[in-house]
């Protein structure tokens, strides 16, 4: 069982408590149905903790169901990636993994079954004919020159098609339903279409594949769907969706059913824009820890359990909006605060000399790894008579509110001495680039044996004891809340960030973080969450992502001058 268990009511979840109480459902069998032509992205994990979660609090069942219909864009990297993201976002469909190609034959037979029923003919109008012709939403279709083909003469050039007689785009099998339909989708939609590209599964056998909309619902009803969920810009497919079935009279019959996809400030979710991003070289790939994609989150750092937890938090509507990025960091951190142990790192130095501290000696000091979890354990971390800190740490002139290092001010070095400013040294240009102390040898382990307390506490490392390692800091990809809003002439690829990723190649770091392991966690003290980059680091030399930053609280105060 997994956190969605727990997931909060929504309208779907009544429908599902109706369609049982009435009986019109035994079993709910739900589908998660991605094309494999690009990897999955965090709107996906809304669907996929929608559709997997529902089938597990009603003891039903969800499949992987791979929309393999367009072989021109699919790649077997893409089914793989895909099942592996599912997995580890927590949903293993196991046994029940399909394919839309596992049914091509009785797709094909159930074509030639609305032929013979006169549901369906042979177009040879070009795409553009047949596009121009469907009409307006306020004017009516034109029928195709070809839609009173007889039932034999039908039959006959959908064998050719399948024979692959005809040339890609020469022509196409429509359903022949009204082209007056107010709804554009049942004016003689396409069914088949011509594609003379090898299918990653079934090779060469086919040259002529299935609609969406074809595929679609038939589908669900061999795979006895009860809910086929599907977001709302599929609303107005619904009639043509419930026209196949009937035509067909397919029973046991799925019911469609519409939610509001995911719209996330600072990010694209349109899988060809996504996929323009890698093929234009504006990222390194699908996995870029800057990507939406569920691999780039992973690589990133993040967890299923914060993606999961961000899922049940924005819950299922029926109207579309777009979710603050903000709620998704703060799953984030959340999530990452309970699990990581805590590591002191150092990313612009000033050196700290403590001029009354014995010189070469080394202390061996004791630090709990994670307040937040009694469970994790300390740690040993060496102390001695120089240190690095953080510039930001330290202010000559001291503002109002300042409780950090400051000449004649007193802080705490976290788990180690009380400290006190005495000097600053500054280069030819003005810059500090040390400062010396005095420390309270009473105060050992960051506690005065008088009850003594100040209110700053700072991290550091020890000089002679710090490795350094590249930290890669990521932000938004994108540096406007809505990349898809753009001046005449511009497109979303102009409201890139430029800033999205910078490298920090000397960050000096506790001594025990050179022997991280691929993918572990840590909470920098003080500054952010880090994973280990599975694919840059190497045995002994961890490359540090940043998963997310922390809030600073002095930063929100000099925000407020």
């Amino acid at each position: 069982m997994t956190d969605t268990d727990k997931s909060p009511s929504n309208f779907i979840k009544h429908k599902i408590d109706a369609d049982i109480a009435a009986g019109k459902v035994k079993a709910v069998v739900t589908r998660f149905p991605p094309e494999p032509n690009g990897y999955l992205h965090i709107g996906h994990a809304k669907s996929i903790c929608l559709n997997f979660g529902l089938a597990q609090q009603y003891s039903g069942t969800c499949s992987l169901r791979y929309d393999d219909t367009n072989p021109s864009k699919e790649e077997q990297e893409y089914v793989d990636a895909i099942l592996a993201d599912l997995k580890w976002l927590g949903f293993d469909p196991r046994r029940h993994v399909y394919y839309a190609s596992d049914y091509f034959q009785q797709l094909y037979d159930w074509a030639l079954q609305l032929i013979r029923a006169g549901k369906a003919y042979v177009d040879h109008q070009t795409a553009e004919q047949i596009h121009d012709s469907r009409g307006t939403l306020t004017q009516p279709g034109q029928p195709s020159p070809y839609r009173d083909r007889s039932v034999e003469e039908n039959l006959a050039l959908f064998e050719k098609m399948k024979q692959g007689e005809f040339a890609e785009g020469e022509c196409v099998l429509r359903a022949k339903i009204d082209m007056a339909a107010p709804n554009v989708n049942l004016r003689d939609p396409a069914m088949y279409r011509i594609r003379k590209a090898s299918h990653h599964r079934t090779g060469d056998k086919w040259c002529i594949y299935p609609m969406y909309d074809w595929a679609h619902g038939q589908s669900d009803a061999i795979e006895k769907v009860s809910h086929s969920l599907c977001t709302l810009e599929f609303e107005d497919h619904r009639p043509l969706y419930d026209w196949f079935l009937d035509a067909l009279a397919l029973t046991p019959r799925p019911e469609q059913t519409e939610f509001a996809r995911l719209n996330l400030t600072y990010t694209v979710l349109s899988k060809r824009k996504l996929s323009e991003l890698v093929e234009g070289n504006h990222v390194s790939g699908w996995d870029d820890p800057r990507m939406p994609t569920l691999s780039g989150l992973r690589r990133r750092g993040v967890t299923p359990e914060a993606i999961r937890d961000f899922c049940d938090r924005i819950g299922v509507a029926r109207a579309n909006s777009t979710v603050d990025y903000a709620l998704f960091a703060n799953c984030i951190r959340e999530d990452l605060n309970k699990r990581t142990e805590r590591r002191m790192a150092i990313f612009d130095p000033i050196k700290l000399v403590i001029v009354n501290y014995p010189e070469g000696k080394t202390e061996w000091l004791e630090a709990e790894n994670n307040p937040e979890d009694p469970q994790a354990g300390k740690r040993k971390i060496p102390f001695g008579r120089e240190l690095y800190i953080e510039r930001d740490d330290f202010r000559e002139e001291a503002p109002k509110k300042w409780h950090r290092l400051a000449p004649g001010q007193e802080v705490r070095l976290l788990h180690a001495y009380y400290v006190t400013c005495s000097a600053v040294y500054k280069d030819a240009d003005g810059h500090v680039t040390e400062v010396h102390c005095t420390y309270d040898a009473d105060t050992k382990g960051g506690w005065s044996a008088d009850g003594r307390k100040v209110k700053g506490t700072i991290h550091w490392v020890a000089k002679e004891h710090a490795t350094l390692h590249e930290v890669r800091l990521y932000e938004h990809l994108f540096q406007v809340e809505d990349p898809n809003v753009v001046a005449e002439g511009q497109n979303y690829l102009d409201r890139l960030n430029p800033d999205s990723l910078k490298i920090a190649p000397r960050v000096f770091m506790e001594p025990g973080l050179r022997q991280a392991k691929y993918e572990e966690r840590f909470q920098f003290v003080r500054n952010g969450y880090y994973f280990v980059d599975p694919k840059e680091s190497l045995p002994g030399q961890p490359v540090f992502n940043r998963v997310i930053a922390l809030r600073d609280s002095w930063a929100k105060e000099e925000n407020k001058s």
